[in-house]
């Protein structure tokens, strides 16, 4: 269903809740006056009767025939009134032009009341004349009072129904005229190339519409940054493969031409590091794919367990390096993360593998735990201050060289904010340097 269409019936269905209520408080309020005026009408007519027989001005014949009352009148609703003249004993006295035979109320004393005659309801209002010894019915039918109402109300829905399709038909257009700005805005963005990502051009814009413009242009902005970093990575990740393959090549074209078998050695243990410098590379651009598309999964991790399990893996390259590696995790830490364990496996992973990297030989790498805090530290030469602030950023590298990839910190910073901890890698003192690893709930 269309928003337009939509907005239409809520409309029309409000407008016509609105009328219908309308007519049920005119309907009411129109029979409570027509009973109040009417009403009046009944007690002044019977009085106006029993004053004129008191007056003497309506004689009561003597031979026993009614008489005939004439009523004074005041419109057609007169002719609707019915008058009966009643002695105290119970004789008919006297009566107007077509008030029915039977008494019309058997109610005594004066004021209103209801009584049927012949199947009819009629509203009476009787007047008591003791001097006279006579009472005065003046009545009319319940009937004439509810088509009086139905005539209100039928004048009243009468224009409703010429009224209620031209309010439709400008509902329908007013809606359409009102929802044209957002119209013309998906006509904007449909004709949009995908490769444009500038903001909406400026404009006059419908308060409504505000938020979602500032929206789009927010998400227009963040997504124009992450094809940048994606354009970034892409060609970052080219040149660093394209390094160690150039090399691979050099090296297999000396050991195929070496003249000796010590340069042929050399050739074929430079050829091996280039290797393990482009499996680490690509194990890694493998691994913060990874991580950022790791969901949410809540785990209970045993710190210890995962301290021993990362310097288990890493053993081989400590050992080549003639590094010391050392995890001082107490037993049964462990701690609620609100995502994977591979998370923090990866950040505390990538940073033992760059303090290895960094440590010279006879070095030792350290993994101690205090409250919800991992730490790592080296013997290295530590990150230079001028290149502190840009140390998480993917393929920075220190200025030690190596064969770091320039993924390892920024592999670590990218699975703590998914798992809603942080990295930190405070200035030190001395040689070495430290990485925190800050648990989520710190």
């Amino acid at each position: 269903m269309s928003l337009r269409l939509r907005l239409f019936l809520i409309l029309a269905l409000a407008t016509g809740a609105i009328w219908f209520s309308a007519v049920i408080w005119i309907e009411h309020s129109t029979r409570a006056q027509v009973t109040r005026v009417l009403d009046a009408r009944l007690a002044e007519a019977a009085r106006m009767v029993s004053s004129l027989l008191s007056d003497r001005r309506i004689a009561m014949a003597g031979d026993g025939a009614p008489v005939a009352i004439p009523l004074d009148p005041h419109g057609d609703y007169a002719h609707q009134l019915s008058c009966q003249i009643w002695s105290l004993q119970g004789t008919l006295v006297g009566q107007s032009e077509g008030a029915p035979q039977a008494q019309l109320t058997g109610d005594h004393g004066t004021g209103y009341s209801e009584s049927t005659v012949d199947g009819e309801t009629w509203r009476v209002y009787t007047v008591e004349n003791a001097a006279l010894g006579v009472r005065v019915m003046v009545g009319d039918s319940l009937g004439v009072r509810d088509r009086l109402v139905s005539g209100v109300i039928e004048g009243l829905l009468l224009p409703m129904a010429l009224i209620l399709p031209l309010l439709a038909a400008a509902l329908w257009v007013s809606l359409g005229r009102g929802l044209a700005p957002m119209h013309r805005l998906a006509e904007a963005l449909r004709l949009r190339s995908p490769s444009d990502l500038a903001p909406l051009p400026a404009g006059p814009v419908p308060a409504e519409m505000r938020p979602m413009r500032a929206a789009l242009d927010d998400l227009f902005a963040r997504l124009g940054k992450a094809r940048e970093a994606e354009r970034d990575f892409t060609a970052f990740a080219a040149h660093e493969l394209k390094t160690p393959l150039a090399g691979l090549r050099t090296q297999a074209q000396i050991a195929r031409i070496a003249p000796d078998e010590a340069t042929r050695r050399r050739a074929l243990h430079n050829i091996e590091r280039s290797v393990d410098r482009t499996d680490r590379l690509v194990r890694q651009l493998l691994e913060l794919s990874a991580i950022e598309r790791e969901g949410a999964a809540p785990e209970r991790v045993d710190l210890a367990l995962l301290g021993a399990e990362v310097c288990a893996d890493l053993a081989p390259l400590a050992e080549a390096r003639g590094v010391a590696l050392v995890s001082e995790i107490a037993a049964g830490a462990a701690r609620s993360l609100p995502a994977s364990a591979f998370l923090l496996h990866a950040a505390l992973r990538n940073l033992v593998e760059n303090a290895l990297q960094a440590s010279p030989e006879g070095g030792t790498v350290r993994i101690w735990q205090s409250g919800a805090v991992l730490t790592v530290e080296d013997e290295g030469p530590g990150i230079p201050e001028a290149l502190r602030a840009r140390a998480c950023e993917r393929f920075v590298r220190g200025t030690q060289g190596g064969d770091g990839s320039g993924l390892g910190l920024a592999i670590a910073r990218v699975a703590m904010e998914r798992l809603g901890g942080r990295l930190e890698l405070p200035a030190s003192a001395g040689q070495g340097q430290r990485a925190e690893v800050h648990l989520p709930g710190a």
